[in-house]
């Protein structure tokens, strides 16, 4: 089977559409890439399909990987029948794979190997030829050296066969379909922990049974935790007695002695070799499946913050409240840069309300702010109730900003390089006004894992989490587009065709020659050749160029076919963008070409429409109940104001204003049966809701959503 063969039997996908695709990847092309300017080629498939063709591709490499492995062992070991090279080469499935090579893994010290030194090997074949019936004197012969008496013989000559039971395909595969049908995952508390404060969060599994296969991925993945925290202890049960009776209908021909040694094997094999093996692989396929599904929450929860709603180019009043410590604040220009930073104490225990309101008012006139951002944490809507009691010449919008994953920005290294002269409370205020300005360009720099809008992230395959991640950054990236002349080194990593070195390239370029003034003097940074160009330059726009299209997703290869157009019609292109009346009259078809069809030209023809434009909407004031300030204020029956602020496969949080979210459960988020969450909440998506119960001493509260 080939590469293509294997993706098209994965994916379904058009023949033609996934050789190009291949070769397309094979020529370093990047998938946002792929999916906006080579339709043509791909015969217009998504950016999810184009991915799908990646994910299998990369699967049939790593298993062709492990075939190559596998063989050149075989060969050093003089083991590689041809029947066996043939099996190898047939098979797509990498479970398969290892139960061919199983045989001939070199383990480390087994009973029987033990038992084949002692030269108990011709033993364990007589007693499964079934055919003797004395097998005390058929043991006879090999009483000697270690091996003192007959029974020593016989339980060598079981651990041989134990062993050939092990590596037969057909029980295994026989075993792995019981475990899948009917695999029970059961747990118990550890005594000794039942009444820790810590072990409190897992109360629910101190006694749980479920099946594995139907497990939920949060609730499996929250039993490996308070497993791995050492709060409970967990096995996976299945029919015993039903599993050897099947496995002994399958091996005995006779009831002899031969029969009842046999019988031994068969429970030894199975206790101590099939089941604990095969039953930690269920458990693992399980736990995949679980990680899968909780990096796709993560995954979809990062998309939705990513493209969460920008302010755009606004001068900000930032604020990161605190009670103590105080707010630190400070004001920040349309393009995010730091203008002035200072603390004010308006709240316990300096109580300063009147200076700090005094000082707000000041600064808001001098720096003519336009927007004021609050974070979310600690002292937030004490912060807020002050700004609004604030009597402003111009009336300022007040937003409520998520801090999230803002401390971990604020002592990395990206930020002591952005801001080397001021301490890590100065830059978690400035990410705090820069989330309200863009929250894509501010939200690349942090970590996605610390962002909290996943759940169990730490607990999931990492190297798979980060792949997904990174996935979606550069999707949400390049669906917006970049700003070059602004743009963040971290932001600029993620175009198509950068990364972390040209970014730096183009950084350091700017700075030392000044903006770039259209899309052909990208190609002056260092290193940046020709296919980073061509893989980047549509994603990167020029603001002040002479050229309108540089501030478009229109690819500078079809340049050319605008002007065309423009000439055609008579007239320059800057009159030509924005006309709808005008582009409607387009004949597209007098534009086709052998590399250039349909699609592209449509593409084409909707970014002269509107040139540029964000697929963001804008972001919008959100005020919360003003009467709820703590758990205690809320009741059953309320109805709240609140932001989603996660969701899960079981439902969605939200923020109603005080420390502890709410959750509103599957189940309550409409009368009907819900198959996904994301289809009826969005993150950051303001809702009412009710609250159904309220669990003060778990800190637990549970709403539904109102329509």
């Amino acid at each position: 089977m080939t590469v293509l063969s294997y993706i098209i039997a994965q994916t379904n996908l058009p023949e033609q559409s996934v050789k190009n695709t291949v070769n397309l990847l094979n020529d370093a092309c990047t998938v946002p890439f792929i999916a906006r300017y080579r339709k043509e080629q791909t015969g217009d498939l998504t950016d999810v399909q184009i991915g799908e063709i990646v994910t299998f591709k990369e699967q049939f490499e790593a298993l062709e990987k492990r075939k190559n492995t596998i063989l050149k062992a075989l060969e050093e070991q003089g083991a590689l029948s041809a029947t066996l090279q043939q099996a190898i080469a047939a098979t797509h499935d990498l479970t398969v794979l290892e139960d061919l090579y199983l045989p001939f893994k070199k383990s480390r010290k087994t009973k029987a190997e033990t038992a084949r030194k002692n030269g108990l090997e011709p033993l364990a074949k007589i007693i499964m030829s079934q055919n003797t019936a004395n097998l005390e004197a058929a043991a006879q012969p090999y009483v000697k050296g270690t091996i003192t008496s007959t029974e020593l013989a016989l339980e060598g000559a079981r651990h041989i066969i134990a062993e050939w039971l092990n590596e037969r395909t057909d029980l295994r595969n026989y075993i792995r379909k019981q475990l899948e049908r009917h695999a029970m995952l059961v747990t118990s508390v550890i005594k000794t922990k039942k009444d820790t404060p810590d072990a409190q969060k897992f109360r629910d599994y101190f006694e749980w049974e479920e099946a594995l296969n139907r497990i939920p991925s949060h609730r499996l993945l929250a039993i490996l935790r308070a497993e791995k925290e050492g709060f409970i202890k967990f096995k996976i049960n299945l029919d015993t007695n039903r599993i050897i009776n099947r496995l002994e209908a399958k091996i005995l021909k006779t009831h002899n002695a031969c029969a009842q040694a046999i019988q031994l094997a068969i429970q030894d094999a199975y206790k101590r070799l099939l089941f604990p093996s095969l039953a930690n692989e269920a458990l693992q396929k399980a736990k995949e499946k679980a990680d899968a599904s909780a990096i796709q929450v993560f995954a979809k929860n990062l998309q939705q913050l990513l493209l969460g709603s920008p302010l755009g180019e606004k001068r900000v009043l930032a604020i990161d409240p605190g009670f103590r410590s105080g707010c630190k604040l400070v004001c920040l220009d349309a393009q995010g840069n730091l203008l002035y930073n200072e603390t004010i104490y308006p709240h316990a225990p300096k109580n300063d309300a009147l200076g700090a309101m005094k000082k707000i008012s000041a600064l808001a006139e001098a720096y003519k702010i336009e927007a004021i951002a609050i974070g979310n944490g600690t002292a937030s809507r004490e912060t807020e109730a002050l700004i609004r009691k604030i009597h402003l010449k111009n009336k300022l919008q007040v937003f409520v900003v998520s801090e999230a994953g803002a401390s971990i920005y604020s002592a990395s290294k990206i930020a002591r390089e952005e801001f080397p002269n001021y301490d890590i409370t100065v830059r978690g205020a400035v990410s705090i006004g820069r989330r309200l300005q863009d929250p894509l360009a501010e939200l690349v720099k942090i970590d996605a894992k610390s962002i909290g809008v996943g759940q169990y992230q730490h607990d999931v395959d990492q190297v798979k989490l980060q792949k997904e991640l990174d996935r979606v950054v550069e999707n949400c990236v390049n669906a917006v587009g970049v700003n070059i002349n602004t743009a963040s080194k971290s932001l600029l990593s993620y175009v198509s065709g950068i990364g972390p070195k040209l970014a730096e390239n183009i950084v350091n370029y700017r700075k030392e020659t000044g903006v770039f003034k259209t899309r052909q003097a990208i190609k002056n940074v260092p290193r940046l050749g020709d296919k980073a160009f061509e893989q980047s330059a549509a994603f990167l726009r020029i603001k002040s160029s002479n050229n309108p299209l540089d501030d478009s997703a229109v690819h500078p290869e079809s340049y050319p076919i605008v002007e065309k157009m423009a000439t055609d019609l008579g007239m320059p292109i800057s009159e030509l963008i924005g006309k709808s009346e005008v582009l409607k009259k387009i004949n597209l078809s007098a534009y086709c070409s052998n590399s250039v069809g349909l699609p592209t030209l449509q593409d084409i023809l909707k970014e002269l429409e509107k040139p540029g434009l964000d697929i963001r909407e804008q972001a919008k004031v959100f005020s919360f109940n003003k009467n709820i300030t703590s758990i205690t204020d809320v009741a059953p029956g309320q109805l709240l104001p609140g932001i989603v602020n996660n969701i899960t496969n079981f439902g969605a949080f939200v923020d109603i204003g005080i420390k502890e979210s709410g959750l509103i459960h599957v189940s309550n988020l409409a009368d009907s049966f819900v198959s996904d969450v994301n289809a009826h909440v969005a993150l950051h998506q303001q809702v009412l809701v009710k609250v159904l119960e309220v669990d003060v001493p778990r800190k637990r509260i549970q709403l539904k959503l109102e329509h």
